[in-house]
């Protein structure tokens, strides 16, 4: 049997991840309130907070961050699962929030470059699955100047966490679409950003993290 070429297996393992977040779309928020009660705390305020002018956000699930951004943001936000999606557009209509919630694939994105003023992503990029990919994109719709700002969870630095982590992750990956020992300070720089700031809590699980384009 001829081995598929890494465009296809690329393009399965995104069809798959699809899949997963469709079946977890109804049960997403339920799940994701817990972790961000004993994890994640107001990561998403900190990430939106300082999101300016046209936002991009990648990977943006159900919603949950638009209560968290500035009036006067612009915010575009890009969805591979349709059920996620669907949720997300119900939530926003809820809000009343303008924001332009659209399906498509943050590994490839449909705008200009030099289109957004900021990229936002909150535990996204855990699940994509070229991560370099999706960072390169993020670069590339981004004006000089402006900022990625992101969410993530991560491998831990600490050895008996990290351990656990390793041991967990064929499971989070097969069941969840999770990548459990991904580090965005991996990919990110080989882009091209540069990275402003990095917080660490939880054993070094949760990171926040604000980078720019350079100008």
């Amino acid at each position: 049997m001829q081995a598929r070429s890494p465009v296809a297996n690329a393009a399965a393992e995104t069809e798959r991840v699809r899949a997963v977040q469709d079946k977890q779309a109804q049960k997403y928020d339920r799940q994701i309130s817990f972790f961000e009660r004993i994890l994640f705390g107001e990561g998403r305020e900190w990430v939106c907070s300082q999101a300016r002018g046209k936002v991009l956000e990648l990977a943006c699930g159900t919603a949950r961050n638009l209560p968290f951004y500035r009036d006067d943001a612009e915010v575009t936000g890009i969805e591979l699962s349709p059920q996620m999606l669907a949720i997300g557009q119900q939530r926003a209509q809820r809000l009343g929030h303008s924001a332009d919630l659209r399906l498509g694939d943050v590994q490839a994105l449909d705008f200009a470059d030099e289109s957004f003023d900021t990229v936002t992503c909150t535990l996204g990029f855990c699940t994509i699955p070229d991560t370099r990919a999706a960072a390169a994109e993020a670069f590339r719709v981004l004006r000089p100047g402006g900022q990625l700002l992101l969410l993530e969870h991560v491998r831990s630095p600490t050895g008996i966490v990290r351990g656990g982590q390793r041991l967990l992750e064929p499971l989070a990956v097969r069941f969840e679409a999770d990548h459990l020992m991904r580090e965005p300070l991996d990919y990110l720089p080989e882009v091209g950003f540069e990275i402003d700031e990095v917080l660490r809590s939880k054993w070094g699980i949760v990171e926040r993290l604000r980078a720019h384009k350079p100008g």
